[in-house]
């Protein structure tokens, strides 16, 4: 346990230096070994205008790459692991039917011969996706029950590595209005929970209640109930206002 929480100071302390500017996301995932073994890993930045994810470090064959870059945020299995509620979605926790839906894990991992991993979503402090951490190792190698709360523990400040310049906009932190309540609400635009900012973020793509609530795995009364507090919270007529409201503040939905 001693040894996990050392290394997790080292790769806390590697991803103040790349925030900084004064080592690369590479010392990063070389200090993520220390919490983890693994076979491969790597760091991506999400953009939102060009709806794909960047790979800013890893050591991935190139077409697995290219699937974490341009396709797994289609992938069936995406929609769970991104949502802020959860830490990171390790492979051993997937339910059959997903990993069955998932060409990422048949046409990616399973040639590869990966057993286990985790995926760990990025946010920014004000709710944003940013970006995302991989990590997959080819044998039975079972991480510590410590390295779990670790890799979930240093989201925050991957996230800060990955996007250096994602904190609040000051926009966002004088959109703080009526409902904004609760440790960190007002870090986040318009006081929305890290799931309503997840809805918002799904209004921007046009998706009905029952779209949503298919991808969040809820039911879409749930999302119309999510929907009312959104707007109450910002105080917009509709769904659409919303929608206008998320674009204006950066904030996307992989498509």
């Amino acid at each position: 346990m001693t040894e996990i929480l050392d290394a997790a100071v080292g790769v806390r302390e590697a991803a103040r230096s790349a925030v900084a500017g004064t080592a690369g996301l590479d010392a990063v995932l070389a200090a993520l070994s220390g919490v983890m073994e693994y076979d491969h890993a790597s760091l991506a930045r999400w953009d939102p205008q060009r709806g794909c994810h960047t790979t800013l470090a890893g050591s991935y064959p190139d077409d697995a790459t290219a699937y974490i870059e341009t396709r797994l945020h289609r992938d069936p299995v995406f929609p769970v692991l991104r949502s802020p509620a959860r830490g990171g979605l390790w492979l051993g926790d997937v339910p059959g039917r997903l990993l069955a839906a998932s060409p990422g894990f048949r046409e990616v991992l399973r040639p590869l011969g990966v057993e286990d991993g985790v995926a760990q979503c990025l946010f920014a402090v004000d709710g944003r996706y940013v970006g995302m951490l991989n990590v997959s190792t080819r044998r039975p190698r079972c991480a510590p029950e410590p390295a779990r709360a670790v890799v979930t523990l240093l989201s925050e400040a991957l996230a800060a590595a990955v996007a250096p310049h994602a904190g609040p906009r000051p926009e966002e932190a004088a959109a703080v209005g009526p409902g904004a309540a609760g440790p960190g609400a007002a870090t986040r635009p318009g006081g929305l929970s890290p799931r309503e900012l997840q809805v918002l973020a799904e209004l921007t793509a046009g998706r009905t209640n029952r779209e949503i609530a298919e991808r969040l795995y809820v039911t879409p009364r749930t999302v119309g109930t999510h929907i009312e507090h959104i707007l109450a919270k910002l105080d917009l007529p509709n769904r659409a206002a919303a929608a206008a409201r998320a674009a204006a503040w950066g904030i996307g939905c992989p498509r």
